[in-house]
C-alpha cells in the first residue's frame, strides 16, 4: 500500500477506510483516492500513518472534512 514498511495492520486497516471514506465523499473510485494520497502527494505517508493515534479517535465525517481541506490545500483537489 505505502512506500512506509512499518505500517501496522490497524494503520493499514484505517488508510483503507481514509481512502474508501473519501471515495463516497468526492465520488471517486478508490484507486484514483489511492493515487491522490500517494502519487500526487505524499498525504498518506506524511499526514494519515503519522497522525493515526488521534485521527483514529474521530469520527468518519471530522476525518473526510480534515482531509479534503488537507488535499485542498496541497493542490491535490
Amino acid at each position: 500500500m505505502s512506500k512506509q514498511s512499518t505500517m501496522t495492520p490497524e494503520q493499514s486497516f484505517f488508510a483503507v477506510f481514509c481512502i474508501e471514506s473519501l471515495a463516497d465523499e468526492l465520488k471517486l473510485k478508490g484507486d484514483k483516492v489511492y493515487e491522490l494520497l500517494t502519487e500526487k502527494s505524499d498525504i498518506l505517508d506524511s499526514y494519515i500513518i503519522p497522525n493515526f493515534s488521534s485521527l483514529y479517535t474521530q469520527g468518519k465525517g471530522y476525518i473526510v472534512d480534515e482531509l479534503i481541506t488537507l488535499m485542498k490545500n496541497r493542490e491535490v483537489l
